[in-house]
């Protein structure tokens, strides 16, 4: 637990990124595999994520990033999208996952399917999309812990065009919209952020143990 408190104090959200560093394919697979296990409610996974390193494209997603150089100058350049809207589809691919995941047939599950159904399809457009993007935001936590835990700098953000990043990625076609980016890599020496206290409320203000 130690190291990860000690990892977590470590971390912060890097401003100035090293633009000659890489990270490696086993950092990167790493990473991905992190974030596609992230939890979500009842385990529908309402999301996608896109890992962009070609150059060209992140001078673009720069420019619709209101000009921030992590989104550049960083290794990678992680974009977490919900999807547009859940449909009954994405419920049966579910459930047909479960089955072939737990060895069991698809109607045995007859009871998930409708629970999935009531609890999530029922709801209102706008409620559908608050609640994917919850779940999205999850999987950017995880993505957060463990850069730290592999002593990654990350830098969480949420400033930037989301639909002009969905028309660069070709969000659309795929049923997604971009929701935050994190960029990972290398602090740079000289980023100043990197010496400052980290500004936390102390856990008598913030924790209620009940």
């Amino acid at each position: 637990m130690s190291d990860i408190i000690s990892q977590l104090k470590w971390r912060y959200a890097t401003k100035s990124f090293d633009p000659t560093y890489k990270l490696s394919q086993q950092q990167l697979d790493l990473l991905t595999e992190a974030i596609r296990l992230s939890p979500s409610s009842f385990g529908l996974q309402p999301w996608g994520f896109i890992v962009v390193s070609d150059p060209e494209t992140r001078k673009k997603l720069r420019v619709a990033g209101y000009d921030q150089s992590q989104i550049t100058d960083a290794s990678h350049l992680f974009v977490f999208a919900r999807k547009t809207t859940l449909t009954q589809a994405d419920v049966d691919e579910f459930v047909a996952l479960t089955a072939k995941e737990r060895d069991q047939a698809v109607a045995d599950l007859t009871g998930l399917s409708e629970t999935l159904t009531n609890a999530v399809l029922s709801k209102p457009q706008s409620e559908l999309e608050s609640w994917m993007g919850q779940q999205t935001h999850i999987a950017l936590g995880v993505m957060i812990t463990a850069c730290a835990i592999e002593g990654i700098d990350a830098c969480p953000m949420g400033g930037f065009d989301s639909t002009q990043f969905d028309e660069i990625l070709g969000l659309k076609a795929k049923g997604l919209t971009s929701l935050a980016l994190c960029a990972v890599g290398k602090r740079a020496a000289d980023d100043t952020y990197a010496d400052k206290a980290k500004v936390r409320f102390p856990k008598e203000k913030v924790i209620t143990v009940v």
